[in-house]
């Protein structure tokens, strides 16, 4: 088959082929012939070829470097794909030979137009660098360009990249901290716990110890911890007069670097991820960086991974019981939920039992002793060990409880199981050690018990005891040592030596009625079989038996044998642990692992800060640079004509300047609290991105003009155009004005009800010109055109309109407005476009009137920008009431949201009389995705329980494009961001005006105007098979979506979606097709 000429035949072997190595068989011998069909001409085939080769081209290098030419030429290849699998396929060949090839390969993927194959080049760096770390110098130059690209699908590989080649080269992060701080929320999962970890071992090496003057107090102050900030501060400031005034007067008050909290701040969300590996990463960065008072909010987190599997728990109480012995307070109010199941394998038992035993205090001890009396009881013998281990660690800790602990084991004592007694035993001899002269009555009942125990440790903890406080039991100690005598030779070597030495305790205590046992228990060691019992035998005798012969020594047996021994503290296994990076497998073998990086101490000074600003380089001449701060408010309005979002979502794939890092900041953390440094970095990076815009739009107008000159204007349509320049000039000065006393102040709600009452001035001078214009007799439809045009133009200009402007059909469409510029001056186009499609926007219940008892809500997507959040949509309720009776106080409460999402609640409507309606406009920040926003709506009396869930036209907003630069950024979207679909259109469906209605109604896209229409003056005949582009970005994160639908004969017609958001696209594509074929 694979020899066949037939492309059909050998896509199906390829197919068996991939799928026998999916099962897990060698397919290595078929080598020779699969890759005979690397220069195959089908995609299809060429891709699965890629992937066999990636797994064999390692065993059979010989036969893969035949075939490396058609590799260099496939990454060549127009196809991403096949771009990305030639670069696999190449890095995985592991010989020296080719090494510069390789090097050349990966240089040049990293400069591809494709994020998938830069993702591609920085997984190749590695494997070069293994094969050959010479080339670490040059590699390191990838990495640092890689390092400064701006998509997420790229920054978790190179930063993979960047742990593997070089992690010691911290300063090539600082230019890129921000911007990785500001992606991380966006990047694959994989790619966010690579990039956490990295930036932990960053930020200790940067900033500055959070809790470094907290250091100097007392540990464990657990009400400090639970207490607000200000009484930690108030408490600490007590104790600072007291004890430590002069080592703190020191040190200056710590103030946190606004990156330090950039990075908190933004890491934070990630604790609700699906991935535990991303949560068990958020958890070790706050761990190990977060201030005392903030690091509590991981434990809900890692309390939720406990209901994962079982591996996951292992893991996850690994890193608990680690950080229960420094902050134990942060668990203390989930303690039940580290209670034992009777399914829960040992090894997660134990250490759960690891942590309530750290948890353990004399407020909930008398609970987790309770506890621990049920787990006794289980048939798991490893965990009943365990817990009487556990117990004897509660005794230990908690005085108040040990004298209950103790007769609690001594009970056990009478257990039938010999492993329950045995282990009892073991832990009341290290408690009996605290007290022993208390005692003396539990030393005799564990004397009688050498008769039945026959585990060695056991009867070895007995007689160690007996041996030791001996004096507490004079008649007995001699007894036993008798019978221990009569069983010596079967016993086990750890008896043997506890026997020898309690004899040797005796005879210097009580050597009348002892001295012949321990000569004949001397004599039995002198020839026992293992060497360590016999030399412990000859040892003792020589030091207890005084001899001609005897040294010095044996003067100070009493004292070398019978010194008091200070009581064993029973420590956690854990208490050490915490200098290994949480999370880390060294901390999970608690020894240090392969590649394993030092988690580095914090810096006693803290490092210059400035390195981590970025210098965006001029790509405009100076004399261009504004010099007022007017002129730069002014190229501020007019910048969401034409970048859309850029201002409002993060960073962009396609902006070319380091703005993204500003604009990242200013949207998606909110870097207000962070300090003024980074705040007048970020707007000097804005103004300059602003003044590069303000070129393209200058030479954007002047090209419009050019095209309209052939078009004869009469004086009063020029007299019109000047009028509105001049308002348009007025109502940008209104602005900047304005907004120049608003940048003096921080808070945000008086910004946005400024910008709220201007919107609704211009919005009625608009409105003013509309009437104007429409109530001329309509006899130019030319000059009522461009008189609607730049009146929607300078509507466009408007940050946002207000959202208490509530009726939809006051409003003309966005989408309109792109559809007027891109029109031709001719009567034939002007009639189709003219219809709004505002009167097409669908109405949705969110609560029937029945359900309601009367109240009847209504809600539609209004289209409009909300300005309270550029990143939210507008949802437009109508509240109808249909009751008898006022409906009251109408608004939202328990709002239940996906991760991201976010919700403006309309204000509430304190009355509403029976039979009347009312509107509000809310703003829901879906997070570009479909998943519903949960909230109840209440009155006065009642709560109803309502959910508004989008279309995903809904998610986006219309941007304008020309056709050229249409097909620009269409080309840059191409492979897997790119979906085709075939179709036939409705019958109703198949004229111009009927597509564009259908398509906008589906999606809130604008037309992107077609070049042929605009170029020469007299009317041009449309073209006999016409294409209709769509263009809009989605409202959160701003990704371009493109739409074309491309008419063909017959109805037929082929409708094509790019967009960076797969998910979207082809939920778009669902919707679309709906629209256009019924």
């Amino acid at each position: 088959m694979l020899d066949s000429n037939k492309d059909s035949l050998k896509l199906e072997a390829m197919k068996r082929i991939v799928a026998m190595i999916a099962r897990g068989k060698n397919a290595s011998d078929l080598f020779p012939a699969v890759v005979k069909n690397v220069a195959c001409k089908n995609i299809e085939v060429k891709k699965l070829v890629y992937v066999y080769l990636v797994r064999y081209a390692e065993e059979q290098q010989d036969l893969a470097l035949l075939s490396i030419s058609t590799f260099q030429r496939g990454l060549k290849d127009p196809n991403q794909l096949i771009r990305a699998s030639a670069l696999r396929v190449l890095s995985s060949i592991r010989v020296t030979i080719i090494v510069p090839i390789m090097m050349l390969a990966i240089k040049e993927a990293a400069s591809d137009m494709s994020p998938y194959v830069r993702k591609t080049a920085a997984h190749a760096i590695p494997k070069l660098y293994s094969l050959d770390p010479e080339q670490k110098d040059q590699l390191i130059e990838v990495i640092e360009k890689l390092l400064a690209d701006k998509t997420t699908l790229v920054a978790g590989s190179v930063v993979m990249a960047f742990e593997e080649v070089c992690p010691e080269r911290i300063e090539l992060i600082h230019k890129n901290y921000r911007k990785l701080c500001n992606l991380l929320i966006d990047v694959e999962e994989w790619g966010q716990v690579v990039i956490i970890n990295m930036l932990t071992r960053y930020a200790r090496t940067q900033f500055l110890n959070p809790n470094m003057n907290e250091s100097l107090l007392e540990e464990g102050n657990d009400k400090a911890f639970y207490g607000s900030d200000d009484d930690e501060d108030e408490e600490e400031d007590e104790k600072d007069k007291k004890a430590e005034a002069p080592a703190m007067a020191k040190r200056k008050p710590y103030v946190m670097d606004p990156d330090h909290r950039l990075l908190l701040r933004n890491t934070k969300p990630l604790l609700q991820s699906r991935n535990a590996a991303v949560v068990m990463a958020v958890a070790q960065l706050y761990f190990h960086l977060a201030p005392k008072a903030e690091v509590g909010v991981i434990a809900k987190a890692l309390v939720r991974l406990l209901r994962s599997h079982s591996e996951v728990q292992y893991v996850v109480l690994q890193n608990v019981a680690t950080m229960t012995i420094k902050r134990r307070g942060m668990f203390e109010p989930y303690l039940k939920s580290f209670y034992i199941r009777s399914t829960d394998p040992t090894q997660i038992k134990v250490l759960k039992l690891e942590v309530l035993t750290n948890l353990a205090n004399e407020t909930n001890i008398s609970t987790i002793l309770r506890e621990f009396q049920t787990y006794i009881k289980s048939m798991d013998k490893d965990f009943v060990a365990a817990t009487i281990q556990a117990i004897g660690r509660c005794a230990t800790n908690i005085g108040e409880v040990r004298d209950t602990c103790l007769n609690g084991l001594v009970q056990l004592l009478s257990n039938r199981d010999e492993l329950v007694v045995a282990e009892s035993v073991v832990v009341i001899k290290k408690l009996l050690q605290m007290q022993p002269e208390k005692h003396s009555d539990i030393i005799k009942h564990m004397a009688k018990l050498t008769d039945n125990i026959q585990v060695p440790m056991a009867r070895a903890s007995i007689l160690w005891l007996i041996g030791e406080y001996c004096e507490h039991v004079p008649k007995i100690a001699p007894d036993v040592l008798r019978k221990m005598a009569k069983s010596f030779t079967n016993e086990e070597d750890i008896v043997k030596l506890q026997i020898i030495n309690l004899a040797a305790k005796l005879y210097l205590t009580n050597s009348k009625q002892t001295k012949l046992l321990t000569q004949y228990v001397l004599n039995l060691a002198k020839y026992d079989q293992n060497y360590d019992i016999r030399d412990r035998a000859r040892f003792i005798r020589q030091l207890i038996v005084p001899t001609e012969k005897s040294g010095a020594l044996s003067k100070y047996a009493k004292k070398l044998f019978l010194a008091l021994k200070p009581a064993p503290i029973l420590e956690s296994p854990f208490k050490d642990r915490d200098h290994f990076q949480l999370g880390s497998l060294s901390h999970l073998l608690n020894a240090k692992a392969g590649g394993y990086q030092e988690l580095p101490d914090w810096p006693e000074a803290a490092p210059d800060p400035s390195v981590r600003n970025v210098e965006v380089k001029d790509s405009v001449p100076e004399w261009t640079k504004c010099s007022s701060r007017e002129k730069r408010k002014e190229k501020k309005v007019e910048k969401p004509f034409y970048s859309d979002s850029e201002g409002e979502s993060g960073p962009t794939e396609s902006a070319d300047s380091e703005s993204d890092s500003a604009s990242g900041l200013e949207s998606g953390s909110g870097i207000e609290e962070s300090g003024s440094g980074s705040e007048s970095e970020e707007s000097e990076e804005g103004s300059e991105s602003e003044e590069e815009e303000e070129e393209e739009e200058k030479d954007k107008k002047k090209k419009k003009k050019e095209l309209k000159k052939p078009v004869q204007e009469s004086e009063s349509e020029q007299s019109s155009e000047e009028e509105v320049r001049k308002h348009e000039r007025k109502n940008k000065q209104r602005k900047s004005d304005s907004e120049s006393e608003s940048d003096e102040e921080d808070d945000s709600e008086s910004e946005s009800s400024r910008s709220e009452s201007e919107d609704s001035e211009s919005e009625t001078e608009v409105k003013k010109k509309k009437k104007a214009a429409e109530s001329k007799p309509p006899s130019k439809p030319v000059k009522k055109e461009k008189k609607e045009m730049s009146l929607l133009d300078l509507d466009d200009f408007e940050p946002a309109p207000s959202p208490q402007v509530t009726p939809v059909n006051t409003f003309l469409s966005s989408s309109l407005v792109t559809d007027l510029e891109g029109l031709s001056l001719s009567d034939t186009v002007l009639s189709p476009a003219t219809t709004s499609p505002c009167s097409a926007l669908k109405s949705y219940e969110l609560l029937h009137r029945i359900t309601g008892e009367g109240l009847c809500v209504e809600y539609c997507f209004s289209r409009q920008p909300f300005s309270p959040d550029g990143n939210m949509v507008a949802v437009q309720m109508q509240v109808t009431n249909n009751s008898t009776s006022d409906t009251k106080n109408l608004h939202m409460e328990d709002v239940k949201l996906q991760s991201g999402m976010r919700v403006k609640e309309f204000p509430e409507i304190e009355l509403l009389p029976a039979g009347e309606s009312a509107t509000a406009v809310m703003g829901i920040d879906f997070c570009d995705s479909t998943q519903a926003a949960n909230f109840q709506l209440c009155t006065h009396t009642r709560k109803f329980f309502v959910s508004i869930q989008p279309p995903v036209g809904e998610l986006m907003r219309p941007v304008f494009l020309t056709e050229n630069e249409f097909k620009k950024e269409q080309g840059q979207l191409m492979g897997m961001n790119e979906i085709t679909e075939k179709l036939t259109l409705d019958a109703k469906c198949r004229n111009e005006h009927a597509i564009v209605q259908s398509v906008i109604t589906a999606a809130n896209l604008s037309r992107v105007p077609c070049g042929s229409d605009r170029e020469c003056s007299p009317p041009v005949p449309p073209p006999a098979l016409p294409v209709h582009r769509f263009a809009g970005r989605t409202v959160t994160s701003g990704s371009l979506v493109l739409a074309t639908v491309a008419s063909k004969e017959e109805g037929a017609a082929q409708l094509t979606v790019n967009c960076e958001k797969m998910v979207i696209g082809t939920m778009l594509v669902k919707d679309i097709l709906l629209a256009l074929t019924q």
